[in-house]
């Protein structure tokens, strides 16, 4: 996308100059304003990105300029990236300097569902340059060979497999993504083609133009690397905007969509196809996201998490319903609309028995209505307590989201029974005892006196001595007995004491605390 930070300013603008106007982005540069971006005008004058303003506009004085924004145009590359995701769900950014932006996208095995590979760069140009992005779209067996066809390759822009060599050849060896040092001493030795290259031995070539010469000037790689990716015989991994999902299901329309009704009822679609995908798979979805590609070129999306992973098309539909497909800004209609799975997992059957089927928990059925209550609701309003390890009651679990189908390790005392009802932080009481280390028959809790008629105990639980902070100015944890009691009205709690009567800790007298009480 040639001049694209002039392509995003012209687009946010509301009255751009005329294109036939010289125009320039400044920034500031050290202590003065240097040109970020020019336009095809000022290019025909002699301007020149990285020249500073002074001397643009000794030569041209008419030059019109405006302050440059990277981060809107880095936003904006952003935002045309996940539109592309219309195209491939594999799409990179090219996030070179300025001028030389660019999106790479995996197209292997998906050119045919648009009408082939130059039915593919055709509607990619005509879709942008509907939007007012001026763009060249190249397609090859490479990412540096369609890097330099899209740059300074010829109409058709197109090498099919196997074609980049003889592609390439009469192209400028600067469309090899080098430093401009290396492609300043290319020229010295009358090396202009990429094509000039070829009959050199790589071992000279490797020693002459090394990559730690010209590093300091450029993309730190050597001429031979470069050439090596452009022809395919060194891998050059791509490094997608989103990873893609593995299971996606995808839907172009002739005519846009503009109602929340035409979305569901193409959702249908999408839902049953990506549930064959998974099923194919023996797998699950435990997260989904629905996406429409508006005309605008913006995208509007909508995800929802699974507590465990399900396949099942009306649950998808009806997840999706709850959720509200009204909160789809539309804007003036949508021409794609894609449903992925990002997270996936295997669908493990559990067998829970022979016979009393119908007293065994229906894990689908819970996972449904988890799933329909945090559609409803929101993410973070269904939460479950999963074991966390510690020791202590009110450490003992943690609150996350619910999560499903897989078994955790739980420490689980059965002839020491919990209540249900915790407090954090335990409430303090005042409890008086025949004997110091006995259980309490009688305690104050909220200006309320109980006298206790059945008392259970002591259960001994240890500080956790491991987890003590460095802090010298907190107090130092201490044991505690834990006793069952129920007062006179027939009301269970659990109290503790913390502190031994024989181990006083620095003036630190036992105290009383209730913990819990039973339902």
């Amino acid at each position: 996308m040639p001049d694209w930070p002039i392509t995003v300013w012209r687009r946010a603008s509301p009255a751009p100059p005329p294109p036939e106007t010289p125009f320039a982005l400044v920034e500031r540069v050290g202590g003065g304003l240097c040109l970020r971006a020019v336009n095809a005008a000022a290019r025909a004058l002699g301007l020149y990105r990285g020249q500073t303003q002074a001397d643009a506009r000794a030569r041209v004085p008419d030059l019109i300029t405006a302050p440059a924004d990277p981060a809107a145009e880095a936003g904006a590359l952003t935002q045309l990236a996940l539109w592309s995701e219309r195209f491939s769900p594999a799409v990179a950014m090219e996030t070179g300097p300025p001028g030389l932006e660019g999106l790479v996208l995996d197209m292997t095995g998906a050119a045919h569902l648009f009408g082939g590979e130059a039915a593919l760069l055709q509607t990619l140009e005509t879709k942008l340059a509907k939007a007012g992005i001026p763009a060249h779209a190249a397609l090859a067996d490479t990412l540096g060979a369609a890097w330099a066809l899209a740059r300074f390759g010829p109409d058709p822009r197109l090498a099919l497999e196997g074609g980049a060599r003889s592609a390439l050849a009469d192209l400028p060896t600067e469309a090899l993504r080098l430093a401009p040092e290396a492609v300043v001493l290319l020229r010295r030795f009358g090396l202009n083609q990429i094509g000039d290259l070829y009959p050199l031995p790589r071992a000279g070539l490797a020693r002459r133009f090394a990559a730690g010469k010209l590093a300091a000037g450029g993309l730190g790689l050597s001429v031979v690397e470069r050439l090596d990716q452009a022809l395919g015989f060194r891998p050059e991994p791509l490094a997608p905007v989103r990873p893609p999902a593995a299971y996606r299901a995808f839907q172009v329309f002739a005519e846009p969509i503009g109602d929340v009704a035409g979305v569901e009822h193409c959702l249908g679609d999408l839902v049953r196809v990506l549930s064959d995908q998974l099923v194919r798979d023996g797998c699950g979805a435990r997260k989904l996201a629905l996406t429409g590609f508006r005309v605008d070129g913006g995208t509007t999306q909508l995800e929802i998490g699974l507590s465990a992973p399900l396949a099942q098309p009306t649950h998808f539909l009806r997840l999706f319903k709850n959720k509200g497909l009204e909160h789809l800004d539309l804007g003036f209609g949508i021409d794609a609309l894609m449903l992925a799975a990002p997270v996936a997992e295997p669908i493990v059957l559990v067998q829970t028995g022979l016979q009393g089927e119908g007293d065994a928990i229906d894990q689908g059925a819970l996972a449904g209505l988890i799933d329909r209550l945090q559609a409803r609701l929101g993410e973070g309003a269904v939460r479950m307590a999963k074991p966390s390890g510690r020791w202590l009651p009110e450490h003992s679990a943690q609150w996350g989201p619910p999560v499903l189908g897989r078994a955790t390790q739980a420490f689980v005392l059965e002839d020491r029974p919990r209540p249900l009802l915790l407090f954090h932080p335990p409430e303090p009481v005042e409890a008086m005892a025949e004997l110091p280390d006995a259980a309490p028959v009688r305690f104050i809790w909220r200006r309320v006196a109980r006298r206790v008629v059945r008392a259970e105990g002591p259960e001994r639980l240890g500080p956790e001595w491991w987890r003590q902070s460095a802090d010298s100015h907190r107090p130092a944890p201490r044991t505690r007995d834990y006793y069952r009691i129920e007062d006179e009205a027939g009301h269970r709690y659990w109290l503790f004491r913390e502190g031994l009567y024989e181990r006083e800790d620095m003036g630190r007298l036992p105290s009383w605390w209730l913990h819990g009480v039973f339902a």
